[in-house]
């Protein structure tokens, strides 16, 4: 979808939920940068957000604190569960981008109790799902390009802002965006056995208005 305000994909995932609950839609995908922005999980505390010049939402997801802007490439999926193991869906998650990191050369894996994917004790990307009526929403987040210094407005899953890396920061070089969406829908559709079909932008899901 490009580049686009937070809110504005925000409601079109609430539609596509509710679609997608009612067997109205396929599951979906959506691909997206974001306008800096700030979003606060349910675990967020206030020892790890301060009230920042930056949009802020409060969303349904789970975790904690996290920024979203240009050079990260954020995926929301849009998939009824077949079976009620969420889990085992964010595991998945975690695989594809392991798998599309790793086409890189960055040497990437799982920390156990720590959802999202890392790169010597530094995360590279965060995982923050919600499910209502078993459909997924929210999802993943990949710092290609990232500005990095936005973390540090905020403790950032709760961690250490420094601990937040970026496939740029890893490889010393800025990185191909549309080879990086390329490798994350290849990998996507393997790891979870669904054939995707791009939609191009003129004919995406309507936004919204604001």
């Amino acid at each position: 979808m490009g580049r686009k305000e937070y809110g504005q994909v925000w409601e079109l995932q609430q539609q596509l939920v509710a679609a997608r609950a009612a067997g109205k839609v396929e599951d979906t995908l959506i691909l997206v940068e974001h306008e800096p922005v700030i979003t606060l999980g349910r675990k967020t505390t206030s020892e790890n957000f301060k009230p920042q010049d930056i949009p802020v939402f409060k969303v349904e997801r789970g975790g904690d604190a996290t920024f979203h802007g240009p050079g990260q490439l954020v995926g929301y999926p849009i998939i009824r569960l077949a079976t009620p193991n969420v889990q085992a869906f964010v595991r998945n998650l975690e695989e594809v981008l392991i798998r599309a990191t790793r086409s890189f050369g960055i040497d990437s894996a799982r920390v156990e109790g720590h959802p999202g994917v890392w790169v010597g004790g530094r995360k590279v990307a965060s995982i923050g799902v919600a499910v209502t009526n078993w459909v997924t929403f929210h999802g993943f987040a990949l710092n290609v390009n990232t500005d990095l210094s936005y973390f540090h407005l905020i403790k950032p899953c709760g961690l250490d802002p420094d601990k937040i890396t970026s496939m740029k920061d890893l490889l010393g070089k800025e990185i191909p965006f549309e080879s990086v969406k390329r490798a994350v829908v290849e990998d996507f559709t393997e790891v979870f056995e669904c054939p995707l079909q791009p939609t191009p932008m003129d004919q995406s899901p309507s936004l919204p208005q604001a």
